[in-house]
């Protein structure tokens, strides 16, 4: 009666375990428009707004995606929805822009996104400031480790589609926003180390500046040292 009872239970667990669990959605690799570039293709819709085809790579077991772009100028985002691998979206002409794809599908609750990328839709100027910098590390709300020299790395990168990226201004302070500024390093160096206290939150900005005179800001980032 045992052996009967434990086959049941072993029949039982074979015909439950035929059936796969169901997959998270894999990321979407972007193809357009292009990374740190100038979008030439808009459609001219009037004198300040073109509209542009964003294209991306299909990504498995996934069954829908959202788009977020995000004007950097006025951090104003559109955010849509599609099943789609391509849609078109109306943007200001001449401003900088982030997008990214998330993929999802309804029998999982995770989600998988995309890099980031950064772009300009081409306007009437001949010269464009620079990306805001990139912040590597650390990243905003993080608890940071300081070395044995009671110090932490300031990470960042740079872009721009001019390719005329002269320095970096690097403002840092315990107030926010933090006004002193504390290096200006060149267009290769785009990390400085800098000294903390414990138990603080310190707050920190780059300034990306190019040959042209133009600039740009990355906003106030924050972390507290331990």
């Amino acid at each position: 009666m045992r052996y009967i009872a434990v086959l049941f239970l072993v029949l039982i667990f074979l015909g439950c375990g035929g059936k796969d669990a169901p997959k998270a959605p894999e990321s979407s690799m972007l193809v357009f428009p292009l990374k740190n570039s100038e979008c030439t293709t808009g459609v001219s819709l009037n004198n300040t707004t073109s509209e542009v085809e964003f294209q991306w790579q299909a990504s498995d077991f996934t069954e829908s995606y959202q788009i977020r772009v995000t004007n950097l100028v006025t951090n104003v985002s559109q955010n849509m929805s599609t099943t789609a691998t391509s849609i078109r979206l109306p943007l200001d002409k001449g401003a900088p822009y982030s997008w990214f794809i998330t993929s999802s599908n309804t029998n999982v609750a995770e989600t998988a996104t995309s890099e980031i990328w950064l772009f300009y839709n081409a306007g009437f100027q001949t010269s464009y400031a620079p990306f805001p910098a990139e912040i590597i590390a650390p990243k905003s709300g993080a608890s940071v480790l300081r070395s044995a020299n009671n110090e932490v790395e300031l990470d960042w990168s740079g872009a721009d589609v001019d390719n005329d990226i002269t320095g970096y201004e690097v403002y840092f302070s315990t107030d926010n926003p933090p006004e002193t500024l504390i290096f200006s390093p060149l267009a290769n160096d785009t990390n400085v180390n800098v000294t903390v206290v414990p138990n603080t939150v310190y707050y920190w900005r780059i300034k990306t500046l190019d040959s042209e005179g133009n600039s740009s800001d990355t906003g106030v980032y924050q972390f507290k040292s331990l």
